[in-house]
Protein backbone atom coordinates (compact mmCIF):
# COMPACT_ATOMS: atom_id res chain seq x y z
CA UNK A 1 0.00 0.00 0.00
CA UNK A 2 1.39 3.24 -0.78
CA UNK A 3 1.55 5.81 2.03
CA UNK A 4 1.30 9.61 2.19
CA UNK A 5 2.71 12.04 4.62
CA UNK A 6 -0.73 12.88 6.91
CA UNK A 7 0.01 16.77 7.19
CA UNK A 8 2.75 18.55 7.54
CA UNK A 9 4.99 17.21 10.42
CA UNK A 10 2.58 14.22 11.05
CA UNK A 11 3.04 10.54 10.64
CA UNK A 12 2.75 8.38 7.18
CA UNK A 13 -0.96 7.09 6.60
CA UNK A 14 -2.22 4.68 4.15
CA UNK A 15 -2.96 6.84 0.51
CA UNK A 16 -6.21 5.67 1.20
CA UNK A 17 -8.66 5.32 4.25
CA UNK A 18 -11.95 4.29 5.07
CA UNK A 19 -15.19 6.29 5.64
CA UNK A 20 -17.07 5.15 8.45
CA UNK A 21 -20.38 6.21 7.48
CA UNK A 22 -21.34 3.18 5.72
CA UNK A 23 -20.88 1.23 9.18
CA UNK A 24 -23.60 2.93 10.00
CA UNK A 25 -26.59 2.39 7.39
CA UNK A 26 -26.45 5.58 5.31
CA UNK A 27 -26.45 3.52 2.24
CA UNK A 28 -28.48 0.36 3.34
CA UNK A 29 -28.67 -1.72 6.56
CA UNK A 30 -25.35 -3.53 8.01
CA UNK A 31 -24.05 -4.55 10.84
CA UNK A 32 -21.17 -4.78 12.70
CA UNK A 33 -20.17 -8.47 11.25
CA UNK A 34 -19.78 -6.60 7.78
CA UNK A 35 -18.45 -3.63 9.09
CA UNK A 36 -15.50 -6.13 10.92
CA UNK A 37 -15.23 -8.04 7.61
CA UNK A 38 -13.84 -4.56 6.03
CA UNK A 39 -11.57 -4.15 8.56
CA UNK A 40 -10.28 -6.95 8.39
CA UNK A 41 -9.83 -6.62 4.86
CA UNK A 42 -8.37 -3.08 5.30
CA UNK A 43 -5.49 -4.85 7.97
CA UNK A 44 -5.03 -7.35 5.22
CA UNK A 45 -4.49 -4.34 2.00
CA UNK A 46 -2.39 -1.85 4.54
CA UNK A 47 -5.20 0.08 5.18
CA UNK A 48 -4.78 2.17 8.08
CA UNK A 49 -6.67 5.09 8.11
CA UNK A 50 -10.49 4.93 9.52
CA UNK A 51 -12.54 8.55 9.27
CA UNK A 52 -15.88 8.34 11.36
CA UNK A 53 -18.18 10.82 13.61
CA UNK A 54 -19.89 10.54 16.45
CA UNK A 55 -23.21 10.93 14.82
CA UNK A 56 -22.94 8.70 12.00
CA UNK A 57 -25.92 6.35 13.39
CA UNK A 58 -25.65 8.14 16.73
CA UNK A 59 -22.95 6.59 17.65
CA UNK A 60 -23.47 2.82 15.32
CA UNK A 61 -20.03 3.61 13.71
CA UNK A 62 -17.67 4.46 16.20
CA UNK A 63 -19.29 1.28 18.46
CA UNK A 64 -18.29 -0.75 15.01
CA UNK A 65 -14.94 0.58 15.26
CA UNK A 66 -14.41 0.48 19.01
CA UNK A 67 -15.93 -3.46 19.11
CA UNK A 68 -13.38 -4.39 16.08
CA UNK A 69 -10.58 -2.40 18.19
CA UNK A 70 -11.40 -4.86 21.60
CA UNK A 71 -12.04 -8.11 19.90
CA UNK A 72 -8.61 -7.82 17.95
CA UNK A 73 -6.71 -6.40 20.54
CA UNK A 74 -3.52 -3.65 20.84
CA UNK A 75 -2.09 -4.68 16.91
CA UNK A 76 -5.11 -2.93 15.51
CA UNK A 77 -5.13 0.17 17.33
CA UNK A 78 -1.91 0.62 16.75
CA UNK A 79 -2.23 -0.31 13.26
CA UNK A 80 -4.83 2.22 12.71
CA UNK A 81 -4.89 6.06 12.60
CA UNK A 82 -8.30 7.12 14.04
CA UNK A 83 -10.37 10.02 13.06
CA UNK A 84 -13.59 10.98 14.46
CA UNK A 85 -15.59 14.10 14.95
CA UNK A 86 -18.15 16.64 16.76
CA UNK A 87 -20.08 19.62 16.47
CA UNK A 88 -23.69 18.63 15.23
CA UNK A 89 -26.10 18.74 17.53
CA UNK A 90 -29.54 16.97 17.92
CA UNK A 91 -31.20 20.39 18.87
CA UNK A 92 -33.36 22.20 15.87
CA UNK A 93 -32.37 25.84 17.79
CA UNK A 94 -28.74 25.32 17.49
CA UNK A 95 -27.37 22.68 15.19
CA UNK A 96 -24.15 23.60 15.48
CA UNK A 97 -22.01 23.68 18.75
CA UNK A 98 -18.58 24.62 18.74
CA UNK A 99 -18.13 25.56 22.55
CA UNK A 100 -15.08 23.97 24.14
CA UNK A 101 -17.30 22.12 26.65
CA UNK A 102 -19.41 20.52 23.94
CA UNK A 103 -16.74 19.53 21.66
CA UNK A 104 -15.11 18.00 24.81
CA UNK A 105 -18.06 15.84 26.12
CA UNK A 106 -18.69 14.56 22.86
CA UNK A 107 -14.93 12.96 22.22
CA UNK A 108 -15.14 11.96 25.57
CA UNK A 109 -18.53 10.01 24.41
CA UNK A 110 -16.51 9.04 21.40
CA UNK A 111 -13.67 8.04 22.84
CA UNK A 112 -15.74 6.15 24.89
CA UNK A 113 -17.53 4.41 22.18
CA UNK A 114 -13.83 3.33 20.85
CA UNK A 115 -12.45 1.63 24.12
CA UNK A 116 -9.43 4.51 23.45
CA UNK A 117 -7.87 6.80 25.41
CA UNK A 118 -6.59 9.14 22.47
CA UNK A 119 -8.17 9.53 18.85
CA UNK A 120 -5.28 10.23 16.52
CA UNK A 121 -7.53 13.38 14.47
CA UNK A 122 -10.88 15.26 16.21
CA UNK A 123 -12.33 17.16 13.37
CA UNK A 124 -14.99 19.67 13.99
CA UNK A 125 -17.81 18.57 11.95
CA UNK A 126 -19.38 21.93 10.84
CA UNK A 127 -18.24 25.47 11.77
CA UNK A 128 -20.76 27.28 14.10
CA UNK A 129 -20.34 30.58 11.96
CA UNK A 130 -21.28 32.70 15.53
CA UNK A 131 -18.15 31.41 16.92
CA UNK A 132 -14.61 32.76 15.91
CA UNK A 133 -12.86 29.99 14.44
CA UNK A 134 -9.71 31.42 16.28
CA UNK A 135 -11.52 30.58 19.49
CA UNK A 136 -12.94 26.98 18.31
CA UNK A 137 -8.76 26.45 17.49
CA UNK A 138 -7.73 27.33 20.70
CA UNK A 139 -10.16 24.91 22.16
CA UNK A 140 -8.90 22.13 20.01
CA UNK A 141 -5.48 22.70 20.57
CA UNK A 142 -5.95 22.67 24.18
CA UNK A 143 -7.16 18.85 23.81
CA UNK A 144 -4.14 18.23 21.81
CA UNK A 145 -2.14 19.56 24.87
CA UNK A 146 -4.67 17.61 27.26
CA UNK A 147 -3.55 14.10 25.69
CA UNK A 148 -7.01 13.11 24.47
CA UNK A 149 -6.22 13.92 20.57
CA UNK A 150 -3.09 14.23 18.67
CA UNK A 151 -4.17 16.12 15.81
CA UNK A 152 -7.17 18.13 14.79
CA UNK A 153 -8.78 19.52 11.70
CA UNK A 154 -12.51 20.95 10.56
CA UNK A 155 -15.08 19.88 8.06
CA UNK A 156 -16.44 21.93 4.78
CA UNK A 157 -14.73 25.09 5.69
CA UNK A 158 -13.89 27.53 3.08
CA UNK A 159 -9.74 28.42 2.47
CA UNK A 160 -10.18 31.44 4.23
CA UNK A 161 -11.45 30.10 7.52
CA UNK A 162 -8.35 27.45 6.82
CA UNK A 163 -5.80 29.96 6.91
CA UNK A 164 -7.40 31.75 10.10
CA UNK A 165 -7.44 28.77 11.89
CA UNK A 166 -3.74 28.13 10.87
CA UNK A 167 -2.75 31.37 12.12
CA UNK A 168 -3.49 30.27 15.76
CA UNK A 169 -2.34 26.22 15.37
CA UNK A 170 -0.90 24.00 12.43
CA UNK A 171 -4.91 22.23 11.41
CA UNK A 172 -3.55 18.96 10.72
CA UNK A 173 -6.63 17.91 8.06
CA UNK A 174 -9.52 19.23 6.34
CA UNK A 175 -12.08 17.20 5.54
CA UNK A 176 -14.61 18.05 1.95
CA UNK A 177 -15.93 16.28 -0.58
CA UNK A 178 -14.57 16.12 -3.40
CA UNK A 179 -14.61 14.05 -6.67
CA UNK A 180 -14.89 13.91 -10.03
CA UNK A 181 -18.47 14.85 -9.67
CA UNK A 182 -17.28 17.62 -7.09
CA UNK A 183 -14.93 19.22 -7.65
CA UNK A 184 -15.01 23.19 -5.63
CA UNK A 185 -12.04 21.85 -3.84
CA UNK A 186 -10.17 23.22 -6.66
CA UNK A 187 -11.35 26.70 -6.01
CA UNK A 188 -9.01 27.56 -3.19
CA UNK A 189 -8.91 24.78 -0.92
CA UNK A 190 -6.98 22.10 -2.48
CA UNK A 191 -4.02 25.10 -3.11
CA UNK A 192 -4.68 25.88 0.45
CA UNK A 193 -3.89 22.90 1.92
CA UNK A 194 -0.53 21.96 0.10
CA UNK A 195 0.32 25.98 1.01
CA UNK A 196 -0.01 24.97 4.98
CA UNK A 197 0.60 21.24 4.73
CA UNK A 198 -2.82 20.17 5.44
CA UNK A 199 -4.19 16.80 4.32
CA UNK A 200 -7.12 17.26 1.94
CA UNK A 201 -9.66 14.48 3.33
CA UNK A 202 -12.04 14.08 0.27
CA UNK A 203 -14.96 12.30 1.81
CA UNK A 204 -17.52 10.91 -1.13
CA UNK A 205 -14.76 10.02 -3.75
CA UNK A 206 -16.69 7.60 -5.93
CA UNK A 207 -19.73 10.36 -5.82
CA UNK A 208 -21.60 8.55 -4.00
CA UNK A 209 -22.03 5.41 -5.40
CA UNK A 210 -22.19 7.49 -9.12
CA UNK A 211 -18.91 6.52 -9.94
CA UNK A 212 -19.05 3.18 -9.71
CA UNK A 213 -19.80 0.10 -12.11
CA UNK A 214 -22.74 -0.77 -10.11
CA UNK A 215 -24.40 2.68 -9.44
CA UNK A 216 -27.39 2.80 -6.64
CA UNK A 217 -30.98 2.03 -9.24
CA UNK A 218 -32.80 5.05 -9.20
CA UNK A 219 -36.11 3.16 -6.97
CA UNK A 220 -33.70 2.21 -4.16
CA UNK A 221 -32.91 6.19 -3.58
CA UNK A 222 -35.98 7.07 -1.45
CA UNK A 223 -35.70 4.26 0.95
CA UNK A 224 -31.78 5.79 1.42
CA UNK A 225 -32.73 9.24 4.12
CA UNK A 226 -29.22 10.64 2.93
CA UNK A 227 -29.64 10.29 -0.46
CA UNK A 228 -33.32 10.90 -0.67
CA UNK A 229 -32.99 14.75 -0.46
CA UNK A 230 -30.22 15.11 -2.27
CA UNK A 231 -30.95 17.25 -5.51
CA UNK A 232 -28.44 14.90 -7.68
CA UNK A 233 -30.31 11.66 -7.15
CA UNK A 234 -33.65 12.70 -7.48
CA UNK A 235 -35.81 11.75 -10.91
CA UNK A 236 -34.99 12.89 -14.33
CA UNK A 237 -31.50 14.83 -12.85
CA UNK A 238 -30.23 11.36 -11.60
CA UNK A 239 -31.41 9.77 -14.49
CA UNK A 240 -29.26 12.19 -16.63
CA UNK A 241 -26.27 11.86 -14.76
CA UNK A 242 -26.08 8.30 -15.11
CA UNK A 243 -26.40 8.88 -18.83
CA UNK A 244 -23.26 11.34 -18.67
CA UNK A 245 -21.06 8.60 -15.96
CA UNK A 246 -21.34 5.74 -18.08
CA UNK A 247 -18.91 6.99 -20.30
CA UNK A 248 -16.59 7.74 -17.59
CA UNK A 249 -17.84 3.35 -17.07
CA UNK A 250 -17.27 2.35 -20.66
CA UNK A 251 -13.43 4.19 -20.26
CA UNK A 252 -12.73 2.50 -17.08
CA UNK A 253 -13.58 -0.37 -18.79
CA UNK A 254 -11.57 -0.12 -21.85
CA UNK A 255 -8.99 0.72 -19.31
CA UNK A 256 -9.67 -2.58 -17.42
CA UNK A 257 -9.91 -1.36 -13.86
CA UNK A 258 -13.39 -0.88 -12.07
CA UNK A 259 -14.72 2.70 -12.55
CA UNK A 260 -14.39 3.42 -8.60
CA UNK A 261 -10.88 2.21 -8.79
CA UNK A 262 -10.52 4.60 -11.64
CA UNK A 263 -11.98 7.89 -9.79
CA UNK A 264 -10.11 6.83 -6.60
CA UNK A 265 -6.86 7.04 -8.91
CA UNK A 266 -8.21 10.40 -10.53
CA UNK A 267 -8.55 11.95 -6.90
CA UNK A 268 -4.42 10.31 -5.45
CA UNK A 269 -3.20 12.49 -9.42
CA UNK A 270 -4.94 15.71 -7.81
CA UNK A 271 -1.52 16.19 -4.97
CA UNK A 272 0.36 14.35 -2.62
CA UNK A 273 -1.88 15.95 0.42
CA UNK A 274 -5.10 14.29 -0.56
CA UNK A 275 -6.39 11.59 0.77
CA UNK A 276 -9.66 9.87 -0.52
CA UNK A 277 -11.60 8.13 2.10
CA UNK A 278 -14.70 5.96 0.74
CA UNK A 279 -17.01 3.87 2.36
CA UNK A 280 -18.58 0.47 1.77
CA UNK A 281 -20.41 -2.56 2.73
CA UNK A 282 -19.04 -4.91 0.90
CA UNK A 283 -15.56 -6.35 0.56
CA UNK A 284 -16.03 -7.05 -3.09
CA UNK A 285 -16.98 -3.22 -3.55
CA UNK A 286 -13.92 -2.40 -1.01
CA UNK A 287 -11.48 -3.98 -3.66
CA UNK A 288 -12.61 -2.17 -6.48
CA UNK A 289 -11.72 0.87 -4.32
CA UNK A 290 -8.31 -0.24 -3.80
CA UNK A 291 -7.44 -1.09 -7.38
CA UNK A 292 -7.08 2.47 -7.58
CA UNK A 293 -4.26 2.38 -5.31
CA UNK A 294 -2.46 0.62 -7.59
CA UNK A 295 -2.71 2.70 -10.78
CA UNK A 296 -0.41 6.06 -12.01
CA UNK A 297 -2.38 8.03 -14.23
CA UNK A 298 -0.72 9.08 -17.43
CA UNK A 299 -1.42 12.38 -18.42
CA UNK A 300 -3.14 10.88 -21.61
CA UNK A 301 -5.27 9.14 -19.08
CA UNK A 302 -6.23 11.94 -17.13
CA UNK A 303 -6.97 13.78 -20.87
CA UNK A 304 -9.85 11.13 -21.46
CA UNK A 305 -11.40 10.81 -17.94
CA UNK A 306 -11.42 15.12 -18.53
CA UNK A 307 -13.36 14.13 -21.88
CA UNK A 308 -16.04 12.03 -20.47
CA UNK A 309 -16.63 13.57 -17.25
CA UNK A 310 -15.66 17.41 -17.99
CA UNK A 311 -15.48 20.26 -14.70
CA UNK A 312 -19.13 21.00 -14.47
CA UNK A 313 -20.88 17.65 -15.78
CA UNK A 314 -23.17 16.81 -12.94
CA UNK A 315 -26.51 17.83 -12.73
CA UNK A 316 -28.72 19.25 -9.84
CA UNK A 317 -26.57 20.64 -6.34
CA UNK A 318 -24.75 18.21 -4.12
CA UNK A 319 -27.08 19.17 -1.00
CA UNK A 320 -30.91 19.91 -0.51
CA UNK A 321 -31.25 23.34 1.28
CA UNK A 322 -31.47 22.05 4.56
CA UNK A 323 -28.24 20.04 3.94
CA UNK A 324 -26.05 23.20 2.96
CA UNK A 325 -26.89 24.43 7.11
CA UNK A 326 -23.37 24.54 7.98
CA UNK A 327 -20.44 23.26 5.06
CA UNK A 328 -19.15 27.29 4.43
CA UNK A 329 -19.77 28.11 0.64
CA UNK A 330 -16.67 29.64 -1.00
CA UNK A 331 -17.14 29.66 -5.00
Amino acid sequence: MKLRKFYKDGPEISCIGIGGMSFADAYGPTDEAASHHILDRAMEAGVTHIDTSNVYGNGKSENAIGSYLADRGATAREFFHIATKAGITRDPDRPFDNSAGHLERELDGSLKRMGIECVDLFYVHRREVERPIEEVTETLAGLVRAGKIRAFGFSEIAPSSLRRAAEVHPVAAVQSEYSLSTRAPELGLLQACAELGTALVAFSPVGRGLLTDDPIPAERVPDLFFLSTMPRFLGETYSANLKISDGFRRLAAEMEIPAAGLAIAWLLSRGEHVIPIPGTRSVGHFDELLAGTTVSLSEGDLARIEAVLPVGWAHGDRYSDTQWRGPERFS
